[in-house]
């Protein structure tokens, strides 16, 4: 094979190998390395190394061979060479050439003949410049012939792609992460927001002030044991927050009756689900059962509850959580008409009032969550501390739970076989 054709598939071989290489989707730096590898092997380079330019000039080696660190430290390119290596009819520049105009080369003469560096091109990729490719002789000592240039550029316009393009996925990183960081902000505010307004809801009740976030985080909870996705769970702990927002139509003394209310004044308390519902619906949330939730939380599963008396599957999920987490923690916290009830008392009512008010598979993930804590299988003893110290102590309450659950389970089992 004549010498010219080999060199010629020689190079063709290279710049595939080239190419492939900057396609590929490892690591930028061994991308950089390997490219100039691949170039200075081609022409049997002695030395070399590969400069990123940044915006404002200062230049960075991404990779070298046969130079050290020291040799190529304080290089930068002004803008106004810049525009002369973009304005130039030769893409490369040749450092023994002491006639050259080109104002890098004038600046930095000594010390690239210094370092052995014969050859200086810029990468230039959409009108800019990307970095600075600068190359050793041959090992043979021969000058640059026309093929060795042509060689050389379209290697150097290789480069300059890539790491042209990776600076672009760079940017697109940095955009995304900085409108990841900004969502979770804004998903923060939120939801500071939201408690906010819960804690403004529950000052008009100064017996139960607090009842809304605690319902929030039960709410939570049992989500989260039912094996919800991290934005359902959020979803439900919001509905939780705003569950009672209705009461801000209804009269602070029907709230505040330290008494149990006759049959008129609860009916204008029962307003406030509906009420509920029309405040918030008007509103876009993030989540959009909320207010649906707001208005079916005093639904039951038997069809008796209000404002529309609907039945089991007829009632969201959502709702029928939040359901639950309302009237465990009315049970379990203190009222101007009754003490909180004991937890003996609580676990009865669940089970009695599964499959009748509350949903059983509800009732069954909450008794979940309580027995870990209970047990100490979970860090974190949310629960416990809303309830306050010594109320889930006793080995009792494992086996109250745990007889809870398997009844809840069989009750289940049963109904599939009917």
């Amino acid at each position: 094979m004549e010498p010219s054709k080999q060199k010629l598939i020689h190079t063709f071989g290279a710049l595939a190998d080239l190419g492939q290489e900057i396609a590929g989707t490892g690591d930028f730096t061994e991308m950089v390395r390997t490219s100039m590898h691949l170039l200075l092997g081609t022409l049997a380079l002695r030395r070399g190394a590969v400069v990123e330019c940044s915006g404002d000039g200062s230049l960075r080696c991404v990779a070298l061979w046969g130079l050290s660190d020291q040799s190529l430290s304080g290089f930068d390119l002004s803008d106004t060479e810049k525009q002369a290596f973009l304005s130039c009819k030769a893409v490369e520049a040749l450092v023994k050439n002491t006639e050259t105009k080109n104002g890098f080369l004038n600046r930095y003469h000594d010390k690239l003949s210094e370092n052995g560096i014969e050859l200086v091109l810029p990468m230039i990729v959409r009108g800019e410049v990307t970095g600075l490719i600068l190359l050793g002789g041959k090992a043979s000592g021969e000058e640059f012939s026309n093929e060795d240039f042509e060689t050389i550029r379209a290697m150097v316009r290789h480069i300059g792609v890539g790491i042209h393009t990776h600076r672009l996925l760079e940017q697109v990183e940095q955009r995304a992460e900085e409108n990841r960081r900004l969502y979770e902000e804004m998903r923060k505010t939120y939801r500071d927001t939201i408690r906010a307004f819960a804690a403004a809801i529950d000052i008009k009740d100064k017996y139960t002030q607090g009842h809304s976030e605690r319902v929030g985080k039960y709410s939570e909870i049992i989500a989260q044991e039912m094996g919800w996705s991290e934005e359902e769970v959020e979803g439900i702990q919001i509905a939780g927050y705003l569950h009672d927002v209705g009461k801000l139509i209804v009269d602070r003394n029907i709230i505040n009756a330290p008494y149990n209310i006759d049959a008129k004044l609860s009916n204008e308390l029962n307003r406030h689900p509906s009420a509920g519902y029309e405040i918030l619906a008007p509103i876009k949330h993030p989540y959009a059962d909320i207010p649906l939730t707001a208005k079916y939380h005093h639904e039951r599963i038997d069809g008796r509850g209000y404002p529309d008396g609907l039945k089991d599957e007829q009632i969201p999920i959502g709702a029928k959580i939040v359901s639950l987490a309302d009237s465990f923690d009315a049970m379990t916290t203190d009222r101007p008409y009754r003490r909180r009830r004991s937890f003996e008392d609580v676990v009865r009512d669940l089970r009695e009032s599964s499959g009748k008010q509350f949903d059983g598979k509800v009732v069954a993930a909450f008794a979940k969550a309580l027995l870990k804590e209970v047990n100490g299988e979970t860090k974190e003893r949310r629960i416990t501390k809303m309830l306050g110290k010594g109320y889930l102590d006793g080995d009792h309450v494992a086996t109250l739970l745990t007889d809870l659950i398997t009844d809840l389970s069989h009750e289940k089992a049963q109904k599939a076989q009917n």
